[in-house]
Parts: C-alpha cells; sequence; structure tokens
C-alpha cells in the first residue's frame, strides 16, 4: 500500500473542479448513514439495515447493469433486516450517485488525498470542463469494467476511486517525473519522495495483484481501478502525447533560379 502525501508539481490556476468534488464527497458523506452526523437514520440495528439498504439505493449494483432493475428481495440486505419496499432507481444513473458515496471515514479521506493530490495537474492540463467529462468517463467505465467482469454480483459499489484511477492514469503519463512524497504503511510511514512513475506504477501494480485474486463480494472493487487507470493512462497518451514535427524545405522552382 502506497499513500500519497504531496507532489512538487506546482498548478497555474485554481482546480475548481477538483475541490468541487472534494467538497461534494464529503457534503454527501456527512448526510449519510455512515459519518454518524446524521442521527435521524437511527441506531443499532434499525441504522445498520438503512445504510445497507441506502448503498443499495444510491450506488451501483453490476447485475443492475446488465439485467436491469433487481427486486428488492435480491438486494444484498443483512440477515434480519426484513424486505423494505420498492423504490424507484435507474441503474445508469446510480454509477453517477455511486461516485459521490464512501463506506467509511478511511474510504472516504483516502481517495479525497489521492483525488487532491493529483486531480489539480491533471484538470489544469486538461481544462475544467474536459477533466470534469474526463472524470465522470473514468468512473463510468471503472463501473462498468467491473460489472462486465461480474454480471451477477448484487453487492453495491459505492466511492469514487474508480474515477480517480483514471485521474492517475493521466497523471502517470503527463508528469511521470513529478517528485511526490508518500509514505509506505510497510517502511513504518517514513515519508519518502520519488518520481510519480514509481509511486503511481507501484500503486498499479498492487491494484492488478489485487485484482487477479480477489472475488465478486464484499470488499475493495480492484478491477474497477484498474479500468480506469488504464482508461486515464491511455486518454492522455492519445490527446496529449507529443506531435513529431515534420520540417518542410521550400525549393526554389526552375522559373525562380537566378541567372
Amino acid at each position: 500500500m502506497v499513500i500519497p502525501v504531496y507532489d512538487t508539481n506546482p498548478v497555474r490556476r485554481t482546480p475548481v473542479v477538483t475541490y468541487t468534488l472534494i467538497g461534494l464527497c464529503a457534503v454527501v458523506f456527512l448526510l449519510g448513514p455512515v459519518s454518524g452526523f446524521a442521527g435521524f437514520y437511527g441506531a443499532g440495528q434499525a441504522l445498520h439495515c438503512r445504510q445497507a439498504l441506502y448503498f443499495d439505493r444510491w450506488g451501483v449494483i453490476p447485475a443492475e447493469l446488465f439485467h436491469g432493475r433487481l427486486p428488492v428481495s435480491r438486494l444484498a440486505l443483512p440477515a434480519g433486516c426484513g424486505v423494505p419496499g420498492p423504490f424507484a432507481k435507474v441503474p445508469f444513473l446510480s454509477v453517477l450517485t455511486s461516485m459521490f458515496l464512501h463506506g467509511g471515514w478511511l474510504h472516504l479521506v483516502g481517495n479525497m488525498l489521492f483525488l487532491y493530490v493529483f486531480g489539480d495537474n491533471v484538470e489544469n492540463r486538461m481544462g475544467r470542463t474536459r477533466f470534469a467529462l474526463f472524470y465522470l468517463a473514468a468512473g463510468y467505465l471503472a463501473a462498468y469494467g467491473f460489472a462486465f467482469a461480474h454480471p451477477e454480483d448484487t453487492q453495491s459499489l459505492v466511492g469514487a476511486s474508480g474515477a480517480i484511477s483514471g485521474a492517475l492514469g493521466a497523471y502517470l503519463y503527463l508528469y511521470p517525473r513529478a517528485r511526490v512524497t508518500s509514505v509506505f504503511p510497510f517502511l513504518f510511514f517514513v515519508p519518502l519522495r520519488f518520481p510519480a512513475w514509481v509511486v503511481l506504477g507501484f500503486w498499479f501494480v498492487l491494484q492488478w495483484l489485487a485484482a487477479q485474486t480477489a472475488r465478486s463480494g464484499p470488499g475493495v472493487a480492484y478491477l474497477a481501478h484498474v479500468v480506469g487507470f488504464a482508461f486515464g493512462f491511455l486518454c492522455a497518451w492519445v490527446c496529449y502525447r507529443p506531435r513529431r514535427k515534420v520540417s518542410v524545405v521550400v525549393r526554389p522552382s526552375q522559373g525562380d533560379a537566378q541567372p
């Protein structure tokens, strides 16, 4: 595991989209049932059931993306919660809402830290509008990529990590030599500075290896990280790779030759 702290890569203008995304994710989390600040969700078993139903309603369920809205009885609710009444949900739009949900404080803080460190530079390079569209596209492709591999999964996926992984992939291509200060838990959290290609390359390898062994069910959707990262890298490579300069030599015509 690698935890970036900051990078020595200045930005030319305020990354409005990045800060807005961080703010929206924070507000949605504080108003949700997991933060502990919204007391109207109840307590004890009632709170546990409402949390599960909240994520099923607003999170993305892979099976729904290919099979349509599932009956409430098929949702992966905890034992003892009972079967709630039906509620309106559009599976395609649930991918969007799921990007602003998080399953806990560590989940939220970890995702927002990655977005804060790497998102601002990618936004500066792409521009605000293109970065916003790129972020959403990465999130959608990450969710559908995971669902394609697990088409029968009824567990809810929540979090912005698929979209943020797209920003990481783009950063790797755009700024591979930028210095990133990170801490590694297995190195006793000592801050070390490495080029971005080392930090992000190491992170991607860990996600790839975890995706090979992870199965459908509760836990981290590593495959969504891999898909989002690959999309971000390829998108930056296609749109921002340097163009080869072609020199044109103008030769005088025979009629222009001097005597």
